[in-house]
């Protein structure tokens, strides 16, 4: 099993920043995919950043503004978030599965084996 967990979330103005973590735990040799998604209040789960394998994918609506790292050493994936705006105001979830797979896969959140609790980011304007 692989466990997750996010940090890093909070209040921020529009146009601040923050850096969400996502730190594995467990059995995180069998992950070859992470990605961050997000869900607004009466909104469907979006899909924001993610890699796998070597390749690191955004979503439109972040980019330019949000960049996905890693740190191996630490299993651990950073989002981060600049330019911030209210929209962007959500629950901030890591996912992680098995396989390094095609963008369309990495971009859906429907085959993550394993996520985190999640953590709120609001954004007031």
């Amino acid at each position: 099993q692989v466990q997750l967990i996010e940090s890093g979330g909070g209040l921020v103005q529009a146009g601040g920043s923050l850096r969400l973590s996502c730190t594995a735990s467990g059995r995180t040799f069998i992950i070859d995919t992470m990605g961050w998604f997000r869900q607004a209040p009466g909104k469907e789960r979006e899909f924001v950043a993610a890699w796998s394998g070597d390749s690191t994918y955004l979503a439109d609506s972040v980019k330019g503004r949000f960049t996905i790292s890693r740190d191996n050493t630490k299993n651990t994936v950073y989002l981060q978030m600049n330019s911030l705006k209210p929209e962007d105001t959500a629950v901030y979830s890591c996912a992680a599965r098995k396989l390094v797979v095609l963008p369309s896969i990495a971009k859906k959140s429907i085959g993550y084996d394993y996520w985190g609790q999640g953590t709120q980011v609001t954004v007031s304007s």
